[in-house]
């Protein structure tokens, strides 16, 4: 499989494209905006599948170059994992207009972008799968905290979005899925919940995510999976 991986540089991202890599038949593009850490990342995977590609997905004409740059290597893509993000920790009467853009720039309007962009590259005769990363702070009904209303309210736009475009494309062979995370220890966390001691690592959601992105659209469309252990 050909998959597209944004957020790359870190966290669960970071391992996840260790994941993908490492089976020989699929080729992973390492989206992020830090290319040193991507060069790295591409010393530790074992195979020679890993094609780093420095990009901030929330400039708005970043796309373009990023299609462009995908396009010198191939004709095609099976899969996208949306997983970069950025999140701001603020009580909501301090949360300014550019926290606000920021947060929903990257979390929101950079997923919508990159999907249009790939649409082209994606072959009707063979099922493609776009994963789309949230939150359980996006996930209706569960546990919200204090100082994350940009943050949640982000990611519950990515669950909806997800069950428009799984509908609106279903008779185009494109299956989207969104994964609702719950707490897993990364530096975002770190960010939302100083101190607090996930029960998951980034490399063990990173497996489940794997093998939810190589196989998931075989069997469900339009799904927003909850996943989690718990959520502090």
């Amino acid at each position: 499989m050909k998959i597209i991986v944004t957020g790359a540089s870190r966290g669960i991202g970071y391992e996840l494209v260790k994941q993908l890599s490492a089976d020989e038949k699929n080729t992973v593009f390492a989206i992020s905006r830090n290319f040193e850490k991507l060069e790295q990342l591409k010393k530790e995977c074992k195979n020679e599948n890993v094609i780093p590609i420095a990009c901030d997905l929330s400039q708005k004409n970043s796309v373009d170059s990023l299609i462009a740059e995908i396009k010198k290597h191939t004709t095609e893509i099976n899969a996208v994992v949306n997983n970069a993000g950025v999140l701001v920790n603020k009580p909501f009467s301090e949360i300014s207009s550019d926290d606000l853009e920021n947060i929903y720039n990257v979390n929101v309007f950079a997923v919508v972008r990159l999907i249009q962009g790939v649409l082209p590259l994606l072959d009707e005769k063979v099922k493609s799968h776009i994963v789309n990363i949230s939150s359980m702070g996006g996930f209706q009904g569960s546990a919200k905290f204090s100082g994350l209303s940009a943050y949640s309210s982000s990611k519950a736009s990515l669950v909806c979005l997800t069950e428009c475009l799984a509908e609106e494309f279903k008779e185009k062979n494109i299956a989207f899925n969104c994964l609702a995370l719950g707490a897993v220890q990364t530096e975002m966390l770190n960010e939302a919940f100083p101190g607090y001691i996930a029960p998951l690592s980034s490399q063990e959601m990173a497996f489940f995510i794997a093998d939810f992105v190589i196989n998931a659209h075989k069997v469900m469309n339009g799904r927003i999976i909850p996943v989690t252990l718990s959520t502090p």
